[in-house]
């Protein structure tokens, strides 16, 4: 049994896009693997098969149910904002302790791999006192950080793996994932990053899915 916490510099980076890529090579290497996205917002229930945790459902073969939902992500907003504001707009306060328990109950139940993607970046808050970060340094799991190539991209990729180090978190593997039209390059995002980190760096290319799929078995098959 291996599982992976998978986060990023921010929102809207490809971590669901990373997270399915994964699953699908693993299986395709003949690997049992599962997968969880245990807090989300931005999901509307009358639509379930556009969410994160459908793109997931989907890499992994199974349909988008109210029970397949819910053993991935129990913890689904609908306000597509911060997972605090997006609960306080339900009612509803995330407690970091039981999302704790739940993701580690799921890892020691899983038959392989299990990956699980957090919501937002590292430091997006889950409730009034508690972060992501404060979820990853719960669970103490190897990281994969996904970050952008746009301008900017490497201030926050090296915030973000600041943070991380303060908490004694390393990532496992470091994924840039390319920007559409921005104004910095995906090699120069990367050579840039690797002046500054240890950890392997991988690149997936914005419309490119022959050169991601080979990306993905490649670090698939060391996880």
């Amino acid at each position: 049994m291996a599982a992976y916490f998978i986060t990023g510099s921010g929102t809207d980076l490809g971590k669901t896009f990373v997270t399915a890529g994964l699953l699908r090579a693993l299986r395709a290497q003949g690997r049992a693997a599962d997968a969880l996205k245990p807090v989300v917002s931005g999901f509307d229930p009358s639509a379930p098969e556009g969410s994160d945790p459908a793109v997931l459902l989907e890499a992994l073969g199974r349909p988008p149910t109210t029970e397949t939902l819910q053993k991935i992500a129990p913890w689904r907003f609908r306000a597509p904002l911060s997972p605090d504001m997006a609960a306080a707009l339900e009612g509803r306060t995330i407690d970091l302790d039981e999302v704790a328990g739940f993701c580690q109950a799921a890892v020691a139940a899983a038959p392989g791999v299990m990956l699980i993607e957090g919501a937002g970046g590292v430091m997006v808050p889950l409730n009034q006192r508690e972060t992501t970060l404060d979820l990853m340094a719960a669970l103490k799991l190897p990281l994969i950080f996904v970050a952008g190539s746009y301008l900017g991209a490497i201030s926050h990729a090296l915030t973000g793996l600041e943070a991380m180090r303060a908490r004694e978190l390393e990532a496992r593997a470091i994924i840039v994932n390319e920007t559409s039209g921005s104004s910095v390059t995906l090699a120069a995002t990367r050579e840039t990053l690797a002046h500054f980190t240890a950890a392997p760096l991988l690149s997936l290319r914005f419309n490119d899915p022959a050169a991601n799929n080979a990306a993905f078995a490649a670090l698939a098959a060391q996880l």
